[in-house]
């Protein structure tokens, strides 16, 4: 159940989000780019850092109502929706193995907006198989020298500032992962083109280059080798901001459907009198509510600090990202052929609900982490 806040901090985030970022979700799709004033507006209702101590510049509210600000944008535009679920990920490994020293140094500017946060674990032959990564992390004295490439990397190129996944021994697998804070205009950080995505292509992705970037050792995030547990614990915490972007998704290509089949003649009757239609929109609707409760549980877990947010993390991830793909594809469906055009909002929905069962940890792999916590017991 909502508390009132909450019901009061979605229904303000709704209002934002239908009055600003709805109208322009066809736009930022077609342009590919994410609107300067989108940026703005998500730091002007500090919605960036609303699960953080305000100490650090955060308003420190709880994690399920982050959750519902994730949904509630992604719902009118999920390529916007991207720059909170990245920008909790950027934030997550700082606040979780980060020093005094770094949490206010870097996760203040990023709770509050004034910088763009990124993430750099994905590389050419690593991926979900993260005792593959390459990118080397040499000691130098005081400092360490990087090398390394990363791809798909969500505001590369945009962002102020990176956490990076490295190793420092690649024979240690995991046990030599070892992540770095590196600042954009650092010597050596540079970037690729912007890939051409299927979905959320507001949202920049480039590659980002590595070579010989050196950082101070003080940007090390713990200490060496400690990078696999502090990853994993950060995951834990952002896959429900991941559930909750699909889980809005698929909430607003619901709302899309149903206007439309109250609309849309055939044979003398709106579309919604046809008991096909109707059984649709029932499973689409109960889908959608199942994978509500899914995700905003894993919320209550996290503000719990609960053990078992580890499951119902990637329960909830596995789950409303399937939701999303499946009612994405009906309400297309729904539509008949204008779901397949571009001139109707369900086609770019069932686009960007596609890569909620992909990135952070691919569905199979929640898969894996869920059957290990039962195996646990």
């Amino acid at each position: 159940m909502l508390t009132e806040e909450m019901q009061m901090i979605r229904s303000f985030i709704r209002s934002i989000a239908e009055d600003h970022l709805r109208p322009l979700a066809q736009e930022v799709d077609e342009k590919e780019e994410i609107p300067r004033m989108h940026y703005q507006l998500l730091s002007e209702h500090r919605l960036y850092g609303m699960n953080v101590p305000e100490k650090f510049g955060g308003t420190n509210i709880s994690a399920c109502s982050h959750l519902l600000a994730i949904e509630e944008v992604a719902r009118c535009c999920a390529s916007t929706s991207v720059l909170l679920t990245t920008q909790a990920l950027a934030i997550a490994p700082i606040l979780i193995g980060g020093s005094e020293k770094q949490k206010e140094k870097y996760i203040t500017p990023l709770a509050t907006g004034a910088r763009i946060g990124a993430f750099g674990i994905t590389e050419p032959q690593a991926g979900s198989d993260t005792a593959r990564i390459r990118t080397r992390a040499e000691k130098d004295g005081d400092y360490y020298v990087l090398n390394g490439r990363k791809v798909f990397i969500t505001n590369g190129g945009e962002a102020g500032i990176y956490v990076f996944v490295t190793t420092v021994d690649k024979s240690m697998g995991n046990g030599g992962i070892t992540l770095f804070i590196v600042e954009d205009g650092t010597p050596g950080l540079t970037f690729g083109r912007k890939e051409n995505k299927m979905g959320i292509k507001g949202s920049t992705t480039r590659e980002v280059i590595l070579e010989n970037v050196r950082v101070h050792r003080s940007q090390m995030i713990g200490e060496e080798g400690s990078g696999f547990r502090v990853l994993m614990h950060s995951l834990n915490h952002t896959r429900p901001g991941v559930a909750a972007q699909a889980l809005g998704i698929a909430q607003g290509a619901l709302d899309e459907a149903v206007n439309y089949a109250n609309e849309r003649k055939q044979f003398n009757q709106e579309i919604i009198h046809f008991q096909g239609v109707q059984f649709m929109l029932a499973e689409m609707a109960t889908q959608v509510e199942a994978a509500r409760r899914l995700v905003y549980y894993a919320g209550e877990l996290l503000d719990q600090e609960s053990t078992d947010v580890i499951k119902v993390a990637s329960m909830a991830k596995l789950f409303a990202s399937d939701v999303a793909m499946k009612v994405t594809t009906d309400a297309v469906q729904i539509f008949g052929g204008n779901g397949y055009m571009k001139d109707f909002p369900v086609e770019r929905m069932m686009r960007d609900a596609k890569i909620t069962q992909i990135y952070e940890g691919t569905n199979q792999i929640q898969k894996l982490i869920i059957a290990k916590q039962l195996l646990r017991r």
